[in-house]
């Protein structure tokens, strides 16, 4: 009776149960027996599928002896406009050094940092691998190093590319596990070691022995397996070459983890700073034009392992007077950069530092500095499409806008000067004006258009020259200035040919746009000469027509010149790379004169061209008075009140017309209107001619001027009218 009744129960919890909406336990065990059928049977068609794949990757592989004559880099010939061959770029293979012939020290260096479990993988590592997916899923960033083993990395330096995509990641896992199988550990370690880049040029550890440290790899010691096992991660980044701090970071690195894993004796004492590099010549420059073209090939071709010839827009004569220049005017403990480039944006030359192989950071297209007062361009542009011209007078004073207050660096205000003058000496009150005037968004769209492709902030301060530039942005935008008013886009790649002379490149001139109209190109260029005829930048006079601006930023923290002159455009920058001020370092200083220097020689071969400054103003622009007097005074007639026909200047005029006056001074310029002598005439001002100087440009000023800025005397004379800036 208790069984029966038990039973009764359970069936009841059952029923209660199954109204309730639950699973009974029976079902749920059928599921889970399901489910781990269904999963083993997947996982076994997965490892059946894989082993397949590695099957047939084994049977398709190639053998040992040909994977050692393989050669997995590109040669790459670098040639002049004028095809001098300038450097020669490429794949640089050393002794190849069998698995006997490796020091011992350097396959620990190199297991401890890329896989330290390399002798017990089968070519992929489960443990790496499975933080990696736990890593994707976490967020976390606990585990140190990439995933790929060696075999995955041999994998891929053999048969594939660097695509870091899933399909590229699984095919490079097979082919590992392929490897594995088709060749031992000491085969696989040996072909690694022998082909793996290490920057500079160098494939394999004799070759990266040999030009890091000027002996064969067999000689290697422990510090120096160190630094060279540290640049497989980043060949660039910690080439001994290019950053020796970084070098050495990277070393002490491998060395801890050699002695985590017992490879050396913690006891042990190595001091990677003490070892001593290979001492190379100065290299040319030109690495510095090389660095920054040769990047391009990757937009410009299809993917290609064959010899090349690439033909640039380098003139070599110009690079090394470019060299010269930069050197023999950069101030001591500071650093220079040059860009030169053609009316059609052809870099001519290029100068990123002082010396390449101290430091080969290019300064002339990577670094972000401010340019100064090199930047009213943009706001004087502004200022000219707006409707004022190089004659219009505008004040010099103390101005205050959102709570700032610029300075002249004279620390003074001159008052009433015209546009021209003040662009010359480069007054800070007036540029602040102007670009509150025209607005500062206008400004920085100006800037924009004309190729500044860095963030433009927009607060009042802008007009001077706080936001950071890249000196090769800064000539682009003076080298459209050059070419009136058109846009250059700057290129350093002719053409690229087969060794065998197959064309796979040509250069095509790309489609121009008018950035400003004509008159406001012919109006910046006024400005431009002036500056450098009798303003801030005369010591970039070459004896021939030159425009420019100088730039210096606060503190003398960056010196800036950028000028044209027949065609060529020029940009130099000095400062520190640590932002520190340099003691007397101004825009119309070391760098003017080393602008001056290079385009001496720049020029010297190019027909001497004046600049058009011609202002052909558009109708918009002309005052209604100068539409007015387009007449001849002679055509007009006058009638009395009952349509008779009177003579001019002879009748009595009402005292209530309010164009009397000016009739009597338009038609009568002779006769003095009695009632205000002391008024002039309306009708256009004469033109004023400003002085030139010897070389024909236009002087800015006058010595009255310089005697009223310096405080030697003052001026008694009336202003006369002016162009007020609101």
């Amino acid at each position: 009776m208790n069984n029966r009744r038990s039973g009764r129960q359970r069936t009841r919890r059952q029923k209660r149960g199954s109204a309730a909406g639950g699973t009974p336990p029976g079902r749920l065990r059928t599921w889970g027996r399901r489910l781990a059928i269904w999963g083993a049977a997947l996982a076994l068609l997965l490892v059946l599928f894989i082993s397949l794949a590695v099957a047939f990757s084994v049977r398709s592989m190639p053998s040992y002896y040909q994977l050692k004559a393989t050669q997995t880099a590109q040669t790459i010939v670098v040639r002049a406009r004028d095809g001098t061959e300038i450097v020669e770029l490429g794949p640089s293979f050393g002794k190849w050094l069998t698995a006997d012939e490796i020091p011992q020290v350097m396959k620990d260096a190199m297991i401890s940092v890329e896989d330290r479990r390399y002798y017990s993988h089968f070519g992929i590592d489960p443990v790496r691998t499975g933080g990696a997916i736990i890593e994707g899923l976490t967020g976390s960033r606990a585990r140190v190093g990439g995933t790929s083993t060696i075999s995955q990395q041999l994998a891929r330096n053999v048969f594939l590319n660097n695509n870091r995509s899933l399909d590229r990641k699984l095919r490079e896992a097979i082919l590992a596990m392929a490897l594995e199988w088709k060749f031992s550990k000491e085969q696989i370690l040996e072909l690694y070691l022998n082909k793996v880049y290490f920057g500079g040029g160098a494939y394999g550890i004799d070759s990266a022995s040999r030009k890091f440290f000027s002996h064969p790899a067999t000689e290697l010691s422990v510090a120096e397996a160190a630094i060279i096992a540290g640049l497989v991660k980043a060949p660039s980044r910690y080439s001994p070459t290019a950053d020796v701090d970084a070098a050495v970071g990277r070393a002490s690195v491998v060395l801890r983890l050699m002695k985590e894993q017992g490879r050396i004796s913690p006891d042990v004492t190595v001091d990677p700073s003490a070892v001593r590099l290979k001492e190379e010549a100065g290299q040319n420059s030109v690495r510095y034009f090389t660095d920054w073209a040769l990047p391009q090939l990757d937009m410009l071709l299809p993917e290609t392992f064959e010899p090349i010839e690439v033909w640039t827009t380098l003139d070599v004569g110009m690079q090394r007077a470019a060299t010269a220049s930069i050197k023999a005017n950069t101030p001591d403990g500071a650093q220079g950069a040059l860009v030169s480039m053609d009316r059609d944006g052809a870099v001519l030359a290029l100068v990123g530092g002082t010396d390449y192989v101290q430091t080969n950071y290019n300064r002339a297209t990577d670094a972000l500095r401010q340019p100064g007062s090199s930047w009213k361009l943009f706001v004087y542009l502004a200022a000219l499409e707006a409707g004022y011209t190089p004659d219009d007078r505008v004040v010099d004073t103390a101005v205050t806008i959102d709570g700032w207050s610029p300075r002249n660096s004279s620390g003074r205000n001159v008052g009433e000067i015209d546009l021209r003058t003040a662009f010359a000496y480069s007054i800070n009150t007036v540029a602040a004006q102007l670009g509150n005037e025209v607005g500062f968004t206008s400004v920085a769209s100006m800037a924009r258009r004309f190729g500044i492709t860095t963030e433009i902030n927009t607060y009042p301060a802008m007009v001077l020259g706080s936001n950071e530039v890249r000196l090769i942005d800064m000539t682009r935008a003076f080298a459209a200035v050059s070419a009136r008013g058109e846009s250059v886009e700057p290129y350093g790649i002719l053409k690229v040919e087969t060794a065998d002379g197959e064309l796979l490149y040509q250069h095509e001139k790309p489609r121009s746009s008018q950035l400003v109209p004509d008159y406001v190109a012919a109006g910046i260029t006024d400005l431009l000469q002036t500056a450098v005829a009798t303003g801030t930048g005369r010591a970039a006079q070459i004896g021939r027509p030159v425009a420019g601006k100088t730039g210096t930023t606060s503190s003398n923290k960056d010196g800036y010149f950028v000028g044209f002159s027949s065609g060529v455009t020029t940009g130099v920058w000095m400062g520190r790379d640590d932002n520190t001020r340099v003691g007397g370092l101004q825009g119309g200083t070391a760098p003017a004169r080393a602008f001056a220097a290079y385009m001496r020689y720049a020029v010297k071969d190019r027909p001497v061209e004046e600049f058009d400054t011609d202002l052909q103003l558009p109708e918009w622009q002309l005052e209604p008075d100068d539409e007015y007097m387009f007449g001849d005074p002679e055509d007009y007639y006058f009638i009395d009140e009952q349509g008779n026909l009177i003579e001019p200047g002879t009748a009595d005029t009402p005292r209530n017309d309010p164009f009397a006056q000016d009739f009597d001074r338009t038609l009568g310029p002779e006769r003095p209107n009695p009632s205000n002598t002391s008024q002039p005439g309306p009708g256009p001002r004469p033109p004023q001619q400003p002085p030139r100087g010897a070389d024909g440009a236009p002087q800015a000023i006058g010595n009255d001027f310089l005697e009223e800025a310096t405080g030697a005397s003052g001026s008694n004379r009336s202003p006369p009218a002016q162009r007020q800036i609101n």
